[in-house]
């Protein structure tokens, strides 16, 4: 059997939620469902499971635009953003979309259907399902495989080597030697959570990282949450937030350096006169040619300063039977090792696409207002900011999918594809240095210089864009006609 919906949505993490929440309130007359290869919605905040996972952008913009975020810590643990997504599920009746266990493998469109003919597993038997619209929200990253580098001597080594993505309970740290290898946000997370057990932790990065410290619980936010209704405090607490990074990120642009000196002396008043800041915590890049971690409550200094944790900056040599030895000639002595290396990035998951018989190259593909493809109808993918929260891009994708639903139907149009009106100047789809990015940018399709083609990393620039602009600036509205009808 092939069941047939007007939209279909893959993936149940913040992306999935919020689509079908926003198909519930802009297309009412549209039926949906959600395919989630995994047994729970949550996505990232079911899957991570490590010691201390939490967000690391505050939850008034990483919270969806339409329930507000009540708890009293800004800076939430990983089972209370979950919490906030499956309380978001049910009181919408968006759970009674999903359909689990069910992991897309190909969508082929047919011009002449107009549809998507969309091929998933289902506990080891193929199901199908045909679509006019499809929304991927499968995330950035491969859930199967987690990114760790081919380390010499690991067959040596005789303890734990254990990767975060793939954390289970069973994985003992209490009163043992750890080390961390890695300086992103996973590592600056475990580092000083399992410091409060472990007989040692020790960050091991090859490179600094700017980390930056923030208060766990937003003051104002919960002031506010006091006087005014739930809805006008969260929605200036997201405001707030929202223009304050952005002014941080565009002074971080303009003046590098001088927005570098403040964030190191920051660390400096954290760990003293005496902490070797230059090597430790000094990048070799600007602020946010990567991204920046954040830490709350200066978790990770306090736990340096009281011996709990300490960072060495160097490069591995190999895996001995004690620990790690660099190339320096020190060994770190080590029971657990956890390779916090970073992720495996990868766009739909890798579902296989084509368009009437002829596969579609992700790499080929230009970016649409960083959230369709070109030359492929009826598709949108949802891909947050990586300077500022996920959620923020996510929900004005969503806005504008649902505005061009809308659209097809007030026109009595079946199909919409973007299209490039000439050329364009082409560059990576994102301009991240960091070593995950650069890696997997080859098969990322590519963005151009100019609107709409263009990848903004700015929320208010896409909210008026998304929200407010034209839908037919290079996009083609069509009626293909029907499969076994005659032109007129």
């Amino acid at each position: 059997m092939t069941e047939h919906f007007d939209v279909v949505v893959v993936g149940a993490g913040l992306s999935g939620v919020g689509a079908g929440y926003h198909l519930q309130k802009n297309c009412p007359d549209r039926s949906y469902v959600i395919l989630e290869g995994r047994e729970r919605l949550g996505g990232t905040w079911d899957l991570f499971r490590y010691p201390g996972i939490r967000s690391d952008s505050d939850m008034y913009t990483l919270g969806f635009s339409f329930k507000p975020w009540t708890n009293a810590k800004a800076i939430a643990d990983g089972p209370s953003i979950l919490s906030y997504l499956e309380e978001t599920a049910a009181e919408n009746g968006i759970d009674k979309h999903i359909r689990y266990r069910t992991k897309v493998k190909s969508a082929a469109w047919s011009t002449a259907d107009a549809a998507w003919d969309v091929v998933a597993e289902s506990e080891g038997r193929e199901v199908r399902f045909t679509c006019n619209f499809l929304f991927m929200c499968t995330g950035y990253y491969n859930y199967a495989r987690g990114y760790t580098p081919d380390f010499e001597g690991v067959a040596d080594f005789n303890g734990q080597i254990a990767h975060p993505q793939f954390w289970t309970g069973d994985i003992e740290y209490k009163d043992k030697k750890v080390v961390v290898i890695g300086s992103g946000a996973t590592a600056v997370t475990l580092v000083p959570e399992m410091a409060k057990q472990a007989a040692s932790v020790t960050m091991l990065q090859r490179s600094p990282t700017y980390v930056v410290s923030r208060p766990s619980e937003d003051g104002i936010a919960n002031r506010l949450r006091k006087m005014l209704p739930a809805m006008t405090a969260y929605g200036m607490t997201r405001w707030k937030n929202v223009l304050l990074q952005q002014f941080f990120f565009r002074l971080a642009r303009k003046r590098p350096e001088k927005v570098k000196e403040r964030m190191l002396q920051m660390v400096r008043d954290e760990l003293g006169p005496d902490y070797d800041v230059g090597t430790h915590f000094t990048p070799s890049y600007n602020p946010w040619d990567q991204r920046v971690c954040l830490v709350p409550d200066a978790d990770l200094f306090q736990s340096i300063r009281e011996g709990k944790s300490t960072v060495v900056t160097g490069h591995i040599d190999r895996f001995v039977p004690e620990g790690i030895k660099l190339q320096s000639g020190e060994v770190l002595p080590a029971d657990l090792v956890v390779t916090a290396t970073g992720l495996e990035l990868q766009l739909i998951s890798d579902i296989q696409l084509s368009v009437d018989g002829a596969a579609v190259d992700l790499s080929k593909a230009t970016t649409y207002k960083g959230m369709m493809l070109s030359d492929v109808p009826n598709l949108a993918l949802s891909f947050g900011y990586t300077n500022a929260s996920w959620t923020l891009k996510a929900d004005l994708t969503c806005e504008y999918m649902c505005r061009l639903l809308n659209a097809m139907k007030k026109r009595g149009m079946r199909q919409i594809t973007p299209r490039l009106a000439g050329a364009v100047e082409e560059k990576p789809f994102l301009d991240f240095t960091s070593g995950y990015v650069q890696r997997a940018m080859e098969k990322f399709p590519r963005q151009g210089t100019r609107k709409p083609w263009m990848l903004n990393q700015n929320y208010s620039r896409d909210l008026m864009a998304l929200r407010f602009g034209s839908l037919d600036t290079e996009m083609e509205f069509s009626n293909p006609v029907p499969a076994g009808v005659k032109a007129a």
